[in-house]
């Protein structure tokens, strides 16, 4: 079983990039469990066409400590099974700790065992590595694999490379390697070329570069996936390429973070803060 992380800066599209990942993959056959890690809850409803999921701490708080398995997972496209890890009350402690709370749940209720016949499991990440609740993953290694969704806007590259320092300080004592960049194209200026070199910097590789296009929000409009809402559109394809490249990819690495004023002279280089 590969267990895939996905980082990203807030907004960058790092949810609607899992489903449709997850979507691809499941579509080739492929046994795949996500785990929204994001408070919002929102990490599954276009696999599950929009059923809003009741959450793991929802559930605990609701039915108290003797919960089972499929009281805190649904059947979405293609039969992937989908976890929402929820967060605490509006105002009221860690948000972290739903990650912290649901992964140690499913573990105890035997979510990951070989009886579940799991090919994939995808955490999908709200991308602040600096709180513990969110590092999670890759700290005490339940993910083993990290992709991190960009753009060639300066604020998501920041984070990119914030989120490659928590890789590197996580990596020395674990498993969990960097598998490459995922350019979730907000039609930038050159922008293919600056995520390609950024990726170089980094030692890594950009592993997809998805353009942008309006079927994707339709899609999201009609609670569904691309795959699912038109899967002969060419977008259908770009997420099918991407499943398929993080399927045969072998490059692992401990990246290289960049200094702030090589990043923003990254930018400079390439036309965008001109």
């Amino acid at each position: 079983m590969r267990k895939v992380a996905i980082y990203g800066k807030g907004g960058i599209g790092k949810s609607t990039t899992t489903q449709n990942t997850v979507a691809g993959l499941a579509e080739a056959g492929k046994n795949v469990m996500v785990v929204g890690c994001d408070p919002k809850a929102d990490s599954t409803r276009l696999l599950l066409g929009g059923l809003a999921q009741k959450t793991v701490l929802d559930t605990l708080r609701e039915e108290g400590e003797d919960v089972e398995l499929d009281d805190i997972r649904k059947t979405g496209f293609k039969r992937t099974i989908c976890v929402e890890s929820g967060g605490p009350e509006p105002g009221v402690g860690c948000a972290g700790r739903g990650i912290i709370t649901s992964i140690n749940l499913l573990e105890q209720l035997g979510a990951y065992s070989e009886s579940e016949k799991l090919d994939y499991v995808f955490y999908d990440v709200l991308g602040d590595v600096v709180c513990g609740g969110f590092a999670m993953p890759i700290r005490e290694g339940k993910a083993e694999e990290i992709y991190i969704v960009v753009s060639g806007e300066m604020m998501a590259m920041y984070a990119a490379n914030n989120i490659c320092k928590g890789i590197v300080k996580f990596a020395e004592a674990g498993v969990v390697r960097l598998g490459g960049l995922i350019c979730n194209s907000r039609k930038c200026d050159n922008e293919k070329e600056l995520i390609q070199a950024f990726a170089e910097k980094l030692g890594t590789q950009m592993i997809h570069f998805v353009p942008r296009d309006n079927t994707v929000q339709k899609a999201e409009i009609n609670r569904k996936t691309v795959i699912e809402f038109d899967p002969t559109h060419t977008q259908a394809d770009e997420y099918r390429m991407l499943s398929r490249k993080i399927d045969e990819n072998r490059m692992f690495i401990v990246p290289k973070p960049m200094h702030t004023d090589d990043l923003e002279k990254l930018l400079i280089d390439y036309g965008i803060a001109n």
